[in-house]
């Protein structure tokens, strides 16, 4: 007979494979659709789709990918927070970018744009927890795209801070 904490690492071993599996493309190039409200859609030049041609996101998908967490202070915070979220290198792999180029677009249409090669694996991240909790629109949230400002004065240039979008919700590939 199994034993309870058996049992649950058994179980938390089963849902660790089965995660990424929410995300992941199916041999067609389809994804699984959100269950939740969608929080951010991804367009353009993608090959790994859910509707219309697009890659629609909600929380728990976004959760499925690689996660990254970092303590940094901001121009628009007071003092150091944690931010959790998913490289966007990572986001943008799962879905099968072709482009170039991606444009982050804000709720109130603010948009900036990355070279993807300029991407590191790591950084920048969209950010869906700070310190711990989800972001409001009040807060900046529910995506913010952070650095970690405070590791390297290459983080703190008037570049990486227009490309420190808050409040997004889209991203569109191009070439």
């Amino acid at each position: 007979m199994l034993t309870l904490k058996l049992k649950r690492v058994m179980f938390a071993v089963i849902i660790g494979l089965l995660l990424p599996l929410t995300y992941t493309a199916s041999a067609d190039g389809t994804m699984v659709m959100p269950t939740g409200s969608v929080i951010l859609t991804v367009s353009g030049k993608i090959k790994t789709t859910n509707s219309n041609n697009t890659a629609k996101f909600d929380i728990e998908m976004l959760r499925a990918l690689p996660l990254v967490s970092f303590s940094t202070a901001t121009v628009w915070t007071n003092g150091r927070q944690k931010f959790t979220g998913v490289p966007l290198a990572a986001l943008l792999d799962s879905v099968g970018t072709s482009g170039k180029t991606v444009e982050a677009w804000a709720i109130n249409d603010y948009f900036t744009d990355f070279d993807l090669e300029s991407l590191d694996n790591n950084v920048p991240i969209i950010a869906y927890e700070l310190n711990g909790e989800p972001m409001s629109r009040r807060d900046k949230g529910p995506l913010w795209i952070v650095y970690p400002y405070d590791s390297s004065p290459d983080y703190q240039s008037d570049l990486i801070f227009s490309r420190s979008i808050w409040q997004l919700d889209r991203l569109v590939v191009i070439d």
